[in-house]
């Protein structure tokens, strides 16, 4: 890097958290899995950050921040930070090509998905997972049981949470709890639409990889992951195939799928929804034909499968909040009307309206930051007529420190015909003695 350098900042997440000697900073965090490393950036270097852009020369940016701060930023500064941050990946170019490269080759090349939360977002250990997803998940769900949610109806599609298991332990038992209490005992393939929390240039992402979990590997359908990538017309279905590599959204629903069917067989269809383009416009997806032909190949698998096939979306709601940019944290009034928001779009999706869910997200989307938009939407488009959607719990996660908030819920979508021999037992991933 030198003077006349423009730095380009690559799509990164980045969330605001405090900080003890600047009292917050900034955060820039890889979702993609090509850098495991985070860059910190303080207070007084935001402006700089801010205006990498790809636009404007080293020098410019120098300039330019030092007019906004008040005092001169030395464009020798500009020069340094950006070079950490091209070490570091952050930045577009020839080092991060290289690495991106490096980066898919090998995850090609690995035949097994690996469990890349374990031991962080949850434990790795198969024992303490056991007991946590059963005492403290699954245990704590009062009132998810057959009788409560599905009045003897059969689940055919589940939206759960994706926050961390240790701060959505409640509303991923009430989810699994009562996936367990109305799954068809034919059922053994799982479909699962997850949030993309890396860019993705193409509207889905495929795996053909089996997920390794402490409680073992969970195959891919590979005959229905080929049927859904010869649907793709007119994008590449495996072309944001390393998004898969850390992303969360599915992860934590397989292992959760693990607990609850022990070592019943069970395939999944490992699906990420980025949707990007529209979301960015707020156009409703139906207007891409190769939107719509994708999720209609996801829904002829599931009717050409009765009580075979269970959709399950790993989506989020609302990230607001100093976290995540807002300037405070939300009040008691706040967050009733978040919550009002929440369960107005909820009732899009429990009333099958995939259009209305779209719409009704879409419009406030910079301001609630509701992150399951996409997979939502990609699961109610699936969901055959007769079904019931059903709101089984909804939850905002306070952050201790700062007040941001990230609200979640559980919802069921269940066929109005009874089925007979309904259920699994809800302590299929009973207590383990190890």
């Amino acid at each position: 890097m030198d003077v006349r350098s423009r730095p380009l900042l690559r799509p990164v997440e980045s969330i605001v958290v405090p900080d003890k000697r600047h009292g917050r900073v900034l955060v820039l965090r890889d979702t993609q899995g090509i850098t495991e490393a985070q860059a910190v950036v303080p207070p007084p270097l935001v402006p700089v950050v801010a205006r990498f852009g790809g636009r404007l020369s080293c020098e410019e940016i120098a300039r330019e921040a030092s007019q906004e701060l008040g005092v001169p930023v030395p464009v020798e500064i500009v020069v340094r930070l950006a070079d950490e941050l091209e070490r570091g990946l952050f930045l577009e170019g020839d080092v991060f090509r290289e690495a991106r490269a490096r980066v898919q080759q090998e995850f090609a090349q690995v035949e097994v998905r690996p469990a890349a939360h374990a031991g962080g977002a949850y434990h790795g250990e198969r024992g303490a997972l056991e007991a946590y997803l059963q005492d403290r998940c699954l245990a704590q769900a009062n009132g998810s049981d057959a009788a409560a949610t599905t009045n003897g109806g059969r689940m055919v599609a589940l939206v759960a949470p994706h926050i961390d298991p240790w701060r959505g332990a409640v509303g991923y038992g009430h989810a699994y709890r009562a996936l367990a209490a109305s799954l068809p005992p034919e059922a053994d393939t799982f479909v699962l639409f997850g949030t993309s929390h890396a860019p993705m240039r193409q509207p889905f992402a495929l795996c053909r990889k089996p997920f390794a979990t402490p409680l073992g590997t969970v195959d891919a359908d590979l005959a229905s992951i080929d049927a859904l990538a010869a649907r793709a017309e007119g994008f590449d279905p495996y072309a944001d195939q390393i998004n898969h590599k850390r992303e969360h959204s599915l992860e934590f629903q397989v292992v959760f799928l693990k607990h609850v069917l022990k070592n019943r067989p069970a395939r999944i269809v490992p699906i990420l929804a980025g949707l990007g383009a529209q979301q960015a416009s707020g156009e409703d997806p139906v207007g891409d034909a190769r939107v719509v032909r994708f999720v209609d190949g996801v829904r002829e698998l599931v009717e050409s499968r009765p009580g075979r096939v269970v959709v399950v979306a790993g989506a989020d709601l609302a990230h607001v909040g100093p976290r995540f940019g807002d300037e405070r944290a939300f009040g008691a009034e706040d967050r009733e009307h978040l919550e009002r928001a929440d369960r107005a779009s909820l009732e899009h999706a429990t009333s099958l309206d995939a259009r209305g869910f779209w719409s009704h997200v879409s419009h406030d989307l910079e301001q609630r930051r509701v992150c399951g938009l996409a997979p939502i939407w990609s699961l109610l488009r699936t969901i055959s007529s007769g079904v019931r959607g059903r709101l089984l719990h909804y939850e905002q996660t306070v952050d201790r420190e700062d007040g941001s908030i990230v609200s979640h819920a559980a919802v069921g979508f269940y066929a109005a015909e009874p089925a007979i021999g309904v259920g699994i037992s809800a302590r299929a991933g009973s207590r383990s003695t190890r």
